[in-house]
């Protein structure tokens, strides 16, 4: 079976190819014989029901960056084409982002959308995982300074963050005794118009932030992401250092409750974060892992990956 795949993602120019899973994404389907094209969000296009972009050819090589991949001549592509369009550009989920998901559901699923466009834009990470509150720690989420200030109170230490950033961007641990939250809520205020996310802070967070990848409703494996010393954030880009680690009791409980949720929406890609037994996120725009899960001695999950999509074109 030999599928076009159109690739939706920031330039490949711009990515670290030993830790993209985007990019074992693309070495995988090429593996397989299926036409890559590749193109940026921002020449994605709506005229009379088309859905277009401009699109150029693209080999992939498992090499060291620059010397990674080669693009064709570009054109603009009817994506209604193509068999597969990955949508796996990096938030932030703004209202740009939702308007590439209005456009692109026009074309899904006669050309299928990993992840489904409606879906992802019905389920940002934080929101989502608001629907399972028994599984998650003390959470709120608000623009109200007296609701943060009560939180505050009733918990102690607490997490702030924005509630459409990604890569642990604008993430904040405020200790108990920290005299700095009015000026961060003012901060945030100017910043975001959205309201935003406070959390009980987890000091289990010491022993690692762990990534769980589900493909199909299915949990593959975890890789737990400690953070540096002197660092309240675990993410790989500042300094979180990954290690392969096997699911828990707990994390597979948890896998089970969120799974069918998962399947229902078509989730084909999804990685959770798991800190101390508690679910904190359920990524759903263009998770990460695969790579360095591969490079530790896990399964290749994009193997997994490309299995659920071709089942899906078979």
């Amino acid at each position: 079976m030999s599928l076009k795949v159109a690739v939706q993602m920031d330039h490949i120019a711009s990515i670290n190819p030993g830790g993209d899973s985007t990019f074992a994404m693309m070495l995988e389907a090429q593996a397989r014989g299926h036409e890559l094209l590749h193109y940026t969000p921002d020449t994605l296009s709506l005229r009379d029901n088309l859905v277009s972009a401009l699109a150029q050819p693209v080999t992939v090589t498992d090499a060291e960056k620059g010397a990674h991949f080669s693009l064709g001549a570009a054109s603009r592509v009817d994506l209604s084409t193509q068999d597969v369009v990955l949508m796996r550009q990096d938030p932030p989920f703004d209202m740009n982002y939702i308007t590439l998901t209005h456009m692109l559901e026009r074309i899904h699923p006669k050309t299928l959308v990993v992840n489904p466009p409606a879906a992802v834009r019905n389920a940002p990470e934080k929101i989502l995982v608001t629907e399972f509150p028994d599984l998650m720690p003390p959470t709120l989420v608000t623009r109200d300074r007296d609701e943060i200030h009560a939180f505050r109170k009733e918990h102690g230490n607490i997490i702030v963050k924005p509630l459409y950033g990604n890569g642990g961007a604008g993430v904040f641990f405020i200790q108990e005794g920290d005299h700095n939250l009015v000026s961060l809520l003012e901060l945030f205020e100017v910043n975001y118009r959205e309201p935003f996310m406070v959390q009980r802070y987890l000091p289990d967070v010491r022993k690692g932030d762990k990534r769980i990848i589900i493909i199909d409703g299915e949990p593959v494996m975890g890789l737990n992401r400690i953070p540096a010393a002197g660092e309240a954030r675990s993410n790989m880009h500042v300094g979180g250092r990954p290690e392969l680690s096997a699911l828990t009791e707990r994390e597979h409980e948890i896998c089970a409750a969120i799974g069918p949720a998962l399947k229902e929406r078509d989730m084909i890609f999804v990685g959770i974060d798991v800190i101390g037994g508690y679910l904190t996120e359920i990524n759903v725009t263009s998770p990460t892992g695969i790579r360095e899960i591969k490079r530790f001695g896990g399964p290749d999950i994009a193997v997994l990956i490309w299995d659920a999509i071709e089942r899906r074109r078979g």
